[in-house]
Parts: structure tokens; C-alpha cells; sequence
């Protein structure tokens, strides 16, 4: 018997914590083994070279959410996969051209080109084959893919630094590499055993995949909106902080933002926002309230599960994971959690927004988010000095960004679903 749209989202998402935990083991363990040893500017500059790549990359991501809606509306999925081909090979191909010169020769940052132009090519070939499978609703391989990926970014480093001899920093950009082009090679071989896609061809511009990728390119503005806002935070605190504060924010407090988005925001749009798609083409709309019923109950859970920890013990959690020279990123993240709940309801209710194909309003709802980080953040700096002002920023976009959301919601939503 075919499962109901909740018990799929469920089922999903509860998959995914446990596969989320699994790579945050390993990932996060892996951070905190590098930051015993190795040294704190080289592990900030590695981060920050793989920031600047993903801000241009992870504009394709902005695609996976116009391709799930397009496609269980269209079932198009030909026409569909050539049109995002065509876009990753020039989005590619100006990620080279254009990205690799600024880190190069704007930055100055010292970084040897076969690194970077391997890491753009491996990290697009996984974008190529992640969007694929989240438009085809194979969860069981997206689940596979979260632990495989750190895995096998551990096992390239310790042969690079240990077989190869390679330096510490040379090894983490070849393991970065290596790692995105074999999980990008695993989606490959899984999925075509399931559905094999046709090959690269001509598409007819159709008012529906005109319509698609018109909803493509403001999702894909969206994306590079919510990684822009991260990279916001990065860009402030190389401006008007020390490396030691960078070094804080890039090697403790990022990855803890990442891995619990990773852990609890990313699944809205990789399980829910695919059901919720389902849902309204069907026009099931008590399926919809149960969805969102039960997101809103796991979110507060974790958000105020988060908080406490932090509040109870996050300095002696830093203190024993971390160097005493990281001590100071145990404040941020406690300031962070205050905001977390936000980001949880707010990927719920940009994830309805688009199912609804409103992925204009959600544009705007990212743009308005960095317009009060930037602007909170300049009247934080008037009541302190501390780099907490900048986290105090980005958790007030994300407010700003939950409050827009719920009045769209509540003015354009509502009315659509309550309509004949």
C-alpha cells in the first residue's frame, strides 16, 4: 500500500537525521582532529577558498527546488534534466573563468589551480547528480550520500598527508576533490540502475519549461541569497576582526551552523518540500496541515534542546572539543541558538511558498534577510565590539526572514487553498 505524504516525510526525515548524525560524526571529528594539529590560518584559508567556489556552485542547488516542483507537475523530466545540464556547464565554465582569477589574483590567496579547477568540476558533477535525485524523489540515496561524502573525504586526506606525502592543507583540498567526484559517480551508478536518463539533446521552449526556468533562475538567486547571507557573516568578520576570530567563526562555529543545517533544515527541502509538491498538484490539504503540524513540533523540540545546551554547557562543549585558543567561539554559539528556531520554521514555510510556485515572494523573503543582517549588524557594532554582533546579525535575518514568510502565508497561502 502506498504510504500518505506525512508518513513519507516522516519516514524521510528520520532517515535523514540518523544518516546526518553519521556524517556529522565523521565530518565534525574530522574538524576537530585538523584543528589539534594543524595550523589555524591554513585551516581558515581552506575554508574560505571552498566558501567563495560554493557561493557560485551552489546557485545550480537553487535549481533542485524548481526541477521537484516542474517535474511532478510535468513529469517532464527529459526536457527538465537537458535544460539544467546546459546551466551547470556555463555556470561551470564561469565558476572557471571568473571565479578561480578573483581568488587568485583579487585575494591573492595562494592556492595551486589544479586544486581549484578540481574542486569545480567535482563539486559540480555532485551538484549535477544530487538535483537529479532529489527530482526523482530517491531518498535512499540522498540519505546514502550524506555519510558517504565526509567518509570519503577522510580516506583521500589520510592517503594524500600519509601514503602521498602531500602537506596538510594540499591533502585537504585533493581530499575535497576525490571525494565530491566518487559520490558524484555513486549517484550515477545508483540511479541509472533505476532510471536511465536520455543524453544530452535539444529542448522545445514550451510555456511550462519556460515557466520552469523562469522559476529556476529566481530559485537559483535564492540559493546563492541564503549561502550570500553566510558568507556575509564571513566577509564582516575578515573586515573588522582578528584571523584569531575568523579562525573561531570558520573552524567552530560555521561547521556547527552547518551541521545543524545539514541536520534538521536541509530535510525540509530534500523531504518535505517534494511531498508538499505532491500534495497541493492533488489538492490534499489536510496531508498539508499535518505536514506542517508536525514540522512546527520538531522544530521548537530542537531549537529549545539546542538552547539549553548551549546555555547549560556550551563553554566546558567548546572547551573540551577545541584548543583553549578557540574558547571564545562558545559565546557565539550560544547567541546563535537563540535564532535557530527560526531557521527551522522558516525552511518549512519557504518550502509551502514554493510547492505553491511563488518562488518570486521566496526571493524576496532572502533578499530582505541579508538587507537586516547588513543593517543589524552596524547598530550591534554601536552597542558593542565583540564579534558576537555579527551572529546577533544573521540570527536577525533569519527573524526578519520568519516574519516575512508568515505573513505571505497567511495573505497569499491561505487564501489559494481555501479557493474552489
Amino acid at each position: 500500500m502506498q504510504l500518505a505524504p506525512i508518513e513519507r516525510v516522516k519516514s524521510a526525515f528520520v532517515a535523514g537525521i540518523w544518516a546526518t548524525l553519521v556524517s556529522i560524526a565523521i565530518g565534525f571529528g574530522f574538524k576537530v582532529w585538523l584543528a589539534q594539529w594543524v595550523v589555524k590560518a591554513d585551516l581558515a584559508l581552506y575554508h574560505t577558498v571552498v566558501d567563495i567556489i560554493s557561493l557560485s556552485l551552489i546557485l545550480m542547488t537553487g535549481f533542485r527546488a524548481s526541477m521537484v516542483v516542474s517535474y511532478s507537475q510535468t513529469q517532464n523530466d527529459k526536457d527538465i534534466t537537458n535544460l539544467f545540464r546546459y546551466s551547470l556547464i556555463v555556470m561551470v565554465l564561469l565558476t572557471w573563468g571568473v571565479v578561480l582569477p578573483y581568488i587568485k589574483h583579487k585575494l591573492h590567496i595562494d592556492v595551486a589551480y589544479f586544486h581549484l579547477v578540481g574542486i569545480i568540476l567535482g563539486m559540480g558533477l555532485k551538484v549535477y547528480f544530487t538535483n537529479q535525485i532529489a527530482m526523482y524523489r530517491m531518498y535512499n540515496i540522498s540519505n546514502k550520500v550524506t555519510w558517504l561524502e565526509p567518509l570519503g573525504q577522510v580516506v583521500a586526506f589520510m592517503i594524500c598527508y600519509y601514503l602521498l606525502r602531500q602537506s596538510a592543507i594540499a591533502s585537504l583540498f585533493y581530499s575535497l576533490m576525490l571525494s565530491s567526484l566518487a559520490v558524484a559517480g555513486y549517484m550515477f551508478v545508483r540511479r541509472r540502475k533505476l532510471i536511465a536518463t536520455t543524453p544530452l539533446g535539444s529542448v522545445s521552449m514550451t510555456p511550462s519549461l519556460k515557466n520552469f526556468m523562469q522559476k529556476s533562475f529566481t530559485s537559483a538567486l535564492e540559493a546563492g541569497a541564503s549561502l550570500f547571507m553566510i558568507y556575509i557573516t564571513v566577509l564582516l568578520t575578515i573586515g573588522h576582526f582578528s584571523v584569531d576570530e575568523l579562525g573561531d567563526f570558520q573552524v567552530v562555529v560555521r561547521p556547527v551552523i552547518a551541521y545543524l543545517t545539514l541536520l534538521f533544515v536541509f530535510p525540509i527541502y530534500r523531504f518535505v518540500l517534494p511531498e508538499l509538491a505532491v500534495c497541493v498538484r492533488q489538492q490534499q490539504v489536510e496531508q498539508v496541515r499535518l505536514i506542517k503540524r508536525w514540522v512546527y513540533k520538531v522544530s521548537i523540540l530542537v531549537s529549545l534542546s539546542f538552547f539549553l545546551s548551549m546555555l547549560l554547557c556550551g563553554q566546558w562543549l567548546v572547551d573540551t572539543l577545541f584548543p583553549a585558543s578557540y574558547s571564545k567561539a562558545a559565546p557565539v554559539l550560544m547567541h546563535f541558538s537563540m535564532f535557530f528556531i527560526f531557521m527551522m520554521l522558516n525552511g518549512y514555510q519557504l518550502a509551502y511558498i514554493k510547492a505553491r510556485g511563488l518562488f518570486l515572494h521566496s526571493l524576496f523573503i532572502r533578499i530582505s534577510g541579508i538587507l537586516a543582517l547588513i543593517g543589524s549588524y552596524y547598530g550591534y557594532t554601536r552597542l558593542t565590539d565583540n564579534v558576537v554582533a555579527v551572529i546577533l546579525a544573521l540570527g536577525s535575518g533569519y527573524l526578519v526572514m520568519f516574519i516575512l514568510s508568515t505573513v505571505i502565508e497567511h495573505k497569499v497561502i491561505k487564501p489559494l487553498i481555501a479557493a474552489p
